[in-house]
């Protein structure tokens, strides 16, 4: 991976990722308030956990399923604007299946008026099924080699490339749904996250993975402005799963799956401490904990929300620069 900054800021494909970035911004930024105000008109509103935090109970009736606001936006544009071929439509694919799970998910919540949607049965088994679906058309595609951050060497997997990046997807797609449980929380971190898959695509040159990162940073950067605190709409499981499905999409095309969990590493530690919380509970019968995911031990601490979502993008910060010295 060669990092030739004269040669990619003289062409005009950096003028057509800014191009999509703003457009998908400025878009997502216009259509929030009347999607905002429909939402509220037909009574989709968050159903708080009752074993969550107290202070969350307000939050009750605010709009949900807001994911489809950024999720329509970038997804049409990378439909009409991105050059055609069958990796485009994968990815499209790829994000469009995990945000319809989680609309699923969102909408049996609000029929209900229950904070209970599918089962996890039901989920779980959908998620392989389409991140089988799209490792398989990765390998025959594209075959099982993947890029080592530091060491900065490419390894063959082979045909094991289907189920380890069954798991990447399948790891990435949960991750960011628990990372979804403060305002602005979740879209604030994933900016970040698809900020660099975005330049990352436009350093090696992968115009599709430029591009669609350019679509979904712009519109979350856009649904943003209404997502965070005091939040006017969340992005739902929709809009969780839909993310995690594209990030998670853009870092296999790339080839740098293994990069993921450094740049998304608020990812890893949110669900680290949910598997950390169950497991200790289960064998010692005490909490590591005060709640989680870690979001939530912070806010039982006394914490702010707002300090929680500052330190936590900031963090993301960071590891998105300590990932792109890993891989160039």
């Amino acid at each position: 991976m060669n990092l030739n900054l004269n040669s990619i800021f003289g062409d005009s494909i950096f003028i057509h990722l800014m191009l999509m970035t703003v457009l998908s911004f400025v878009i997502c930024l216009f259509i929030s308030p009347p999607i905002i105000g429909r939402l509220r008109k037909m009574n989709f509103g968050q159903v708080e956990r009752e074993d969550g935090p107290k202070s969350h109970l307000s939050k009750n009736g605010t709009p949900t399923m807001g994911g489809i606001i950024f999720l329509i936006t970038s997804l049409a544009l990378a439909a009409f604007l991105i050059p055609n071929s069958n990796d485009k439509w994968a990815l499209i694919f790829l994000t469009l299946s995990f945000g319809g799970i989680g609309f699923a998910d969102d909408y049996i919540k609000i029929a209900m008026k229950r904070n209970l949607g599918l089962r996890a049965r039901q989920k779980i088994i959908l998620q392989f099924i389409i991140s089988f679906a799209f490792a398989y058309f990765m390998y025959l595609n594209h075959g099982g080699i993947i890029f080592i951050p530091f060491v900065k060497k490419t390894i063959d997997m082979g045909i094991y490339i289907i189920p380890f990046t069954v798991f990447v997807i399948v790891g990435t797609v949960n991750s960011v749904n628990l990372t979804d449980g403060l305002d602005g929380l979740a879209s604030g971190v994933t900016f970040i996250v698809t900020a660099f898959f975005t330049l990352a695509g436009l350093i090696t040159g992968n115009m599709l993975v430029m591009l669609f990162g350019g679509s979904i940073t712009g519109s979350v950067l856009g649904f943003l402005r209404y997502n965070s605190y005091p939040a006017e709409i969340f992005m739902g499981d929709t809009g969780s799963l839909g993310l995690g499905g594209a990030v998670a999409g853009m870092a296999v095309i790339l080839g740098l799956p293994l990069a993921l969990p450094i740049v998304g590493g608020v990812y890893v530690i949110e669900a680290l401490s949910v598997i950390l919380q169950v497991l200790s509970f289960k064998l010692t019968g005490n909490r590591i904990f005060r709640m989680s995911p870690l979001h939530h031990h912070f806010e039982m601490l006394g914490w702010p929300e707002t300090k929680v979502v500052n330190m936590f993008v900031g963090l993301t910060l960071i590891l998105a620069i300590v990932g792109f010295i890993s891989i160039y």
